[in-house]
């Protein structure tokens, strides 16, 4: 009869608008997977070539990306956890409750265009490891000059949007087995490309310690000068960078879609996973493998695309990388932005705006402007929705601290909040007037914006209700969060725990995947480290580990892959409390 009630209490309401309940937490480990999957794709590729080309130096690069990528950890740590696991409700739901919902569909709308633009750029990554293998030439410009190219993006972007309409779940999970593989890829790209690279600054192809690796970066990787052979970025640019790649994540909040899961607000610190590997060595090996492919087609690194450095870093194992790690990214990327659509437009479903939305997608991929120019574009995407943290963070975190009251937009009833939509403008005016002054490097922009619009959020809000006290409100309030945590506490005793596959022969398969990414970095190693003093042994060698290690990719994925189709088989079977023969 409670559950009942409890269940009618609840009516209409759908389970995104209602915190996380306790038995759906997660542990650390959980976020540790989840952010170095997110964070080690076929970006990476972009970024740490343009690095390069850029002309930043290799202590700027080696320091500043660390420095970089740990304020970022800590911006997560300091600011997106706290709030997601106090609340545990995404942004979308806590913005409605506090800006009301027509200031969430200008957000919906601003995150639209960010998602089609980031999903297009890695269509069109992907797109050139296939125009590769049909010999198109590299598009370098900010439109496509070939029609084949054209052809070839759209017939990656038509599956791309398919399995976003009809098969997102399949993806999501074979994205989770393959952060394990990228994780050596990177690496191993890097370390058989060096041997070249030292061959052609230091006469022969080993390093006979960290000097020669500083002497081969500085000479022929990170020189200083860019490609029009004036002086490059420095070390404050590629800090503010590396700290702003994220900041639609962070300082702009919607990760607390993510982070509401989290046991502890301590659990910030599992991004690290992503940053100091998807981003500091990820990066690095990026650079490297770029640089190694300029030297061994004797061109400028500029003239390159991922197509071009992966094939001949990693082998068949190139196209790969570059086409999975981009069709994960875009797919999970349309989703949302496919959602967001839907949020706006909610008399048509999640497959028809996903259609909309992918076709959009598909046309921008055709310019390839999209992933030649990912820094600025991923800067100005955080610029435009770090002013919506700003009024989340002023909300949740200063306004008790100074007297004010959390949630007045909703405690008024208003469908619109002036103070929020207003600020949000002005956040917005600030930051890109700056960027028009010239005033701060734009990679900083995000930081003084966020401060300005927290600032006018503030006082604004004191004037137009949050100065007041709603204490019959509140009391309704506090009730019917009660009511969340005894009906959440009912679910709890029927919720049973997902059941481990412990069975021999998955394990046998994950020592089978984990044995061929052994192999794989250990080829990778031995081209770079013990079997190639002379250019032809190192051709040798390298042509063993493109081969074998080809090979490996194959075996990893598909015992990785059987292993998963196992366990979800396990999991379906309990929930429908049916046994399961695997």
């Amino acid at each position: 009869m409670k559950a009942e009630t409890h269940n009618q209490n609840f009516a209409g309401m759908s389970e995104e608008q209602l915190p996380i309940p306790k038995h759906k937490l997660h542990g650390w480990t959980h976020f540790m997977g989840l952010y170095a999957g997110e964070h080690v794709a076929a970006t990476e590729f972009v970024i740490g070539a343009t690095f390069v080309a850029l002309g930043a130096q290799i202590m700027d690069i080696l320091l500043g990306l660390l420095i970089g990528n740990i304020l970022a950890i800590l911006s997560w740590t300091l600011i997106t956890t706290p709030i997601a696991v106090e609340t545990r409700l995404s942004l979308y739901t806590y913005l409605h409750k506090i800006a009301g919902g027509n200031m969430t569909k200008l957000y919906n709308w601003a995150n639209i265009v960010i998602f089609i633009v980031i999903s297009a750029a890695m269509i069109t990554v992907s797109s050139t490891a296939v125009r590769f293998l049909f010999d198109i030439p590299a598009q370098l410009n900010w439109y496509p000059t070939d029609p084949w190219f054209v052809m070839v993006v759209l017939g990656v972007g038509v599956i791309v949007v398919l399995v976003a309409m009809y098969g997102f779940n399949a993806v999501s999970d074979f994205s989770g087995i393959c952060a394990p593989w990228l994780f050596v890829m990177f690496p191993c790209g890097a370390l058989v490309l060096m041997p070249a690279l030292a061959e052609s600054v230091l006469g022969y192809t080993t390093l006979s310690g960290w000097s020669d690796f500083i002497h081969i970066g500085s000479q022929s990787i990170w020189t200083g000068m860019n490609a029009q052979g004036e002086p490059g970025i420095g070390l404050l640019e590629v800090i503010g960078f590396a700290w702003a790649a994220n900041t639609i994540t962070h300082f702009g909040l919607i990760d607390m879609a993510l982070l509401r899961y989290s046991r502890k607000k301590s659990y910030g610190l599992c991004t690290s996973s992503g940053m100091l590997f998807g981003h500091y060595i990820a990066w690095i090996a990026a650079g490297i493998m770029g640089a190694g492919t300029a030297v061994l087609l004797k061109t400028s690194i500029t003239a390159l695309d991922p197509g071009d450095v992966a094939f001949h870093a990693l082998g068949l194992s190139g196209f790969v990388i570059v086409i999975v790690a981009g069709w994960t990214t875009a797919n999970a990327n349309l989703y949302r932005a496919g959602l967001a659509a839907q949020a706006i437009f909610h008399n048509h479903s999640l497959k028809q705006t996903t259609l909309v939305v992918g076709i959009v997608t598909v046309i921008v991929a055709c310019f390839p402007f999209v992933f030649s120019k990912m820094l600025p574009l991923l800067t100005y995407a955080g610029l435009l929705v770090v002013p919506v943290g700003a009024i989340v963070f002023a909300e949740h975190v200063i306004f008790p601290r100074i007297g004010l009251t959390r949630y007045w937009v909703t405690y008024r009833k208003l469908t619109h909040s002036t103070p929020a939509v207003a600020s949000w403008g002005a956040g917005l005016v600030f930051g890109f007037g700056l960027n028009a002054l010239d005033i701060i490097s734009f990679y900083y922009l995000f930081v003084p914006t966020w401060i300005f619009t927290i600032i006018v959020y503030t006082l604004m809000a004191k004037r137009y209700g949050a100065g007041e006290q709603y204490p019959e409100e509140e009391a309704k309030l506090l009730a019917f969060e009660k009511k969340v945590e005894a009906f959440q506490a009912e679910q709890a005793k029927a919720y049973k725990m997902p059941v481990k596959d412990n069975t021999t022969f998955s394990k046998w398969l994950h020592i089978v995947a984990r044995a061929s990414l052994t192999i794989t970095l250990l080829l990778a190693g031995n081209t770079m480290f013990f079997s190639s003093p002379d250019m032809a042994a190192y051709e040798e060698n390298r042509g063993t580990f493109y081969n074998v290690g080809f090979a490996c990719t194959v075996i990893y994925f598909a015992a990785a892959y059987w292993a998963m189709r196992r366990r979800k088989a396990l999991t379906e079977a309990q929930e429908l409390g049916q046994p399961v023969l695997l």
